[in-house]
């Protein structure tokens, strides 16, 4: 009677064991494919050197191969994320991926699955979880479809565990700190939007996202479309009228100190103006090629400065009346002192020493005195900086500003 038990509890065993609900003993891999068990002959795992896992089951010609971006536990979603990717390969080598999306006369949605990662056992080496997905051949009009997939202590064969796999949490921070990088270079608080670091923390940004996508997923579409609406991380052109209309009040408000500064960032701005919305009209060109920012004779003041009669015409104007206009005359009023060394203020303005309504630059007696600057010893070795001006009382001030 016992022995009569007994051959029936291993019948019953045998039986159970063969059914689609099977309890794992040892290490195993199958599922349903096509509602028809699929059971793996071989399978095992590997970590690649970007840390990425791959878990492969093989049966004869016939494999099933899940690859997710980090070794951790977790549920990733196929179908959405190209790097995390279930494939079946049939008997005869055709290929179906999640990666490949349906035709649109079989679906216009993704078809979403999973692979989670049940279980990492780092002292034996092995994965167990659970799996399932619809996956397309490259014409997106024939598929593959796996229920119920268990992968049971899989062992690794190939690749070491990574002492600090990446996880959600660690990309999901990566981005917030980039989001607030990006949003930084636009703040109302700017006078100006900078196109270049705009363009490099909208493009880390974007990045982010793609890691924050491929370790996160995104089943709802909503980090990808925060990917979309950056496009291609070029300021908008109302971003860029904005900075000419900033710059343009600064340019009319310049001084001599600051003019060819304002003038050139003035510039700048209009060209970037044409460059992310256009010039149909011609009338952004035209105005640049009005603008002169130009300091001819490299005496520190603009051209633009140098029209003192005020008719346009800079060559008919000569202070020293040494036959060259001021423009081009690097010691404007022939005092022996060149024009960038007269005397400026903290900002790089003229001064004007005596008072009596003429700059330095332009004053041939600049204390006032009645002796010329040129005759007081304002530049003896003649290089035209006054250096080595003479001070005859020692009391720090040169003779040709103490009156």
């Amino acid at each position: 009677m016992m022995k009569k038990l007994i051959l029936l509890s291993l019948v019953f065993l045998a039986v159970f064991s063969c059914g689609d609900e099977v309890q794992f003993n040892s290490p195993a891999f199958q599922g349903d494919r096509e509602n028809e068990l699929w059971r793996a002959k071989g399978f095992s795992a590997s970590i690649e050197t970007n840390g990425f896992l791959t878990i492969t089951g093989t049966n004869a010609a016939e494999s099933v191969i899940l690859t997710v971006p980090s070794v951790i536990e977790s549920t990733f979603i196929v179908g959405d994320i190209d790097v995390i990717e279930a494939q079946y390969i049939n008997s005869f080598g055709d290929t179906f991926s999640t990666t490949n999306k349906p035709d649109e006369s079989v679906s216009i949605y993704p078809e979403l699955g999973e692979i989670i990662i049940e279980e990492i056992d780092v002292v034996n080496r092995t994965f167990t979880g659970t799996y399932r997905f619809l996956a397309f051949d490259a014409s997106g009009l024939n598929s593959v479809g796996f229920t119920n997939g268990i992968f049971y202590k899989v062992p690794l064969v190939s690749g070491e565990f990574p002492t600090n796999p990446i996880t959600c949490a660690d990309v999901q921070a990566a981005a917030d700190v980039a989001q607030l990088a990006y949003e930084a270079t636009f703040a109302s608080d700017l006078e100006f939007v900078d196109s270049e670091a705009y363009l490099a923390a909208c493009n880390a940004y974007s990045n982010a996202l793609t890691e924050q996508r491929t370790y996160c997923g995104d089943t709802d579409g909503s980090l990808q479309a925060i990917i979309d609406g950056l496009g291609d991380c070029e300021i908008s052109c109302e971003i860029a009228e904005a900075n000419v209309v900033e710059a343009n009040s600064q340019y009319v408000t310049a001084t001599i100190g600051n003019y060819n500064e304002k003038c050139a960032q003035y510039l700048f701005y209009l060209q970037e103006q044409i460059e992310f919305c256009g010039d149909d009209d011609g009338s952004i060109q035209v105005t640049i090629d009005n603008l002169d920012c130009s300091d001819a004779d490299g005496d520190g003041v603009p051209d633009a400065y140098e029209d003192f009669n005020g008719n346009g015409d800079l060559d008919d104007d000569d202070t020293d009346s040494d036959g060259i206009a001021n423009y081009l005359d690097n010691d404007d009023d022939g005092d022996g002192v060149l024009t960038q060394y007269e005397a400026q203020d903290a900002d790089g303005n003229p001064v004007d020493s005596d008072g009596d309504g003429d700059v330095d630059y332009l004053d041939d007696d600049d204390d006032g005195d009645t002796l010329l600057t040129i005759n007081e010893n304002a530049d003896p070795n003649g290089d035209g900086n006054p250096d080595d001006a003479v001070d005859t009382d020692g009391d720090g001030v040169p003779d040709y500003l103490q009156g």
